[in-house]
């Protein structure tokens, strides 16, 4: 699974993926700052199992620090957009290649409106934070309209009016665009277009349909960047339409980690809060940066927002759940002896034989049966896999 993460220039979109990737790209303040897709890992934060085990785990593909495990997820940067995008113009083009294999969408919007639809820096006007929301659905819709609309007729033909070979041909058209047979279904469904033939529909009604396969295949989180400097009628507005928003400060956020990274303060990703170093030497100009996000950002806002966005597309919008691949099920170890060694990242209503394909090929290939590490009830390759179970897989 990889998270996309989009936004017209200068909406503080790298400063979010640096911080939470704590890696370096460009951050300068004009058009088209991020060119190539900077790829990088950041996490999400779950309660860790060991706590209620009352264990002390030592992880291998995930970190635990205070009860909490932060799990590795892939991020992509991707080049910032400009109206006229699904044409070719600005990055567009380039900016639609890399968006197509995104599970999930955070788009880094500027909430201060201190940006114009380019990016562009304004001093002396407001721009309404809702209407870049608006430009990027307005681009990726004419993006995949665009795409089937070219060959509708011709799927039309060829299906003969069966509907679902229509469905099948579709989805084989957008496979590029991880769209698949269930997204264009569930699309049609919601978008109440099922009564009429799917050959038949006008461009309003193909709208209709495009509109919602984009929110069902690339679902969206607004992260209402710049919170500090925000209007709060802006955000209100925003999360009165529906859509999914959550205030952030990725400057602050970038401030903590490094300040964390540099053990001048004690700081866990999504926190309220953090905890000063007093054998560390901090200058006068740090403290007073630390004491400027205390009580702007984390004393209004309880967090800077960034970790809640990343938790919220993987566990929200994605439907994910955490579960945790034991080979000793009763002292909860792999063959080395780390205890709690890996928690994975699934679908929910994964089994316990997507389990064993996620672990790897071959075991799946050989599954034999799970067994509930709390319970130690044996559990057949149909077992429905809840948020934090702790399995073991046997195989041939």
């Amino acid at each position: 699974m990889k998270i996309g993460l989009i936004g017209k220039p200068n909406t503080g979109k790298s400063t979010f993926f640096n911080a939470c990737t704590l890696l370096n790209v460009n951050m300068a303040n004009y058009p088209f700052t991020t060119i190539e897709p900077s790829t990088g890992v950041a996490y999400v934060k779950t309660d860790c199992v060991c706590k209620e085990l009352e264990i002390k785990d030592s992880p291998v593909n995930s970190i635990c620090t205070n009860n909490q495990r932060l799990i590795p997820i892939k991020i992509v940067d991707i080049a910032g957009l400009v109206p006229g995008a699904s044409k070719g113009r600005g990055l567009g083009n380039k900016f639609l290649d890399d968006i197509r294999q995104a599970d999930v969408l955070i788009h880094v919007i500027d909430l201060s409106g201190k940006t114009d639809e380019e990016g562009r820096i304004l001093t002396n006007e407001k721009r309404d934070p809702i209407k870049d929301i608006t430009m990027i659905e307005t681009e990726l819709d004419n993006w995949i309209y665009d795409i089937i609309n070219k060959d509708w007729n011709q799927i039309g033909r060829t299906s003969t009016g069966d509907k679902k070979k229509f469905i099948d041909l579709l989805s084989n058209k957008l496979s590029g665009l991880s769209i698949n047979h269930n997204h264009i279904t569930n699309a049609i469904n919601k978008s109440e277009l099922t009564t009429k033939n799917i050959t038949e529909f006008n461009t309003e009604e193909k709208m209709r349909l495009v509109s919602e396969l984009r929110k069902i295949s690339k679902p969206i989180v607004i992260a209402g960047n710049k919170i500090d400097l925000a209007d709060i009628e802006d955000y209100n507005k925003i999360k009165d339409s529906g859509r999914e928003i959550i205030p952030t400060a990725s400057e602050a956020e970038l401030l903590l980690r490094r300040a964390s990274e540099n053990a001048i303060i004690q700081y866990i990703p999504g926190s309220n809060g953090y905890i000063v170093n007093e054998s560390k030497e901090i200058t006068n100009q740090q403290m007073n940066a630390l004491e400027t996000v205390k009580k702007q950002i984390l004393e209004k806002w309880e967090n800077t927002g960034v970790q809640h966005v990343l938790n919220f597309a993987f566990y929200n919008l994605l439907d994910m759940i955490t579960v945790y691949p034991v080979e000793d099920e009763n002292k909860y170890t792999n063959k080395k002896g780390n205890v709690l060694p890996d928690a994975y990242l699934l679908k929910n209503s994964s089994t316990a034989k997507d389990l064993a394909f996620k672990i790897h090929s071959e075991i799946g290939e050989k599954f034999l049966y799970a067994i509930d590490a709390r319970t130690k009830k044996r559990l057949s390759n149909e077992y429905v896999l809840k948020n934090n179970d702790i399995i073991k897989i046997v195989s041939a």
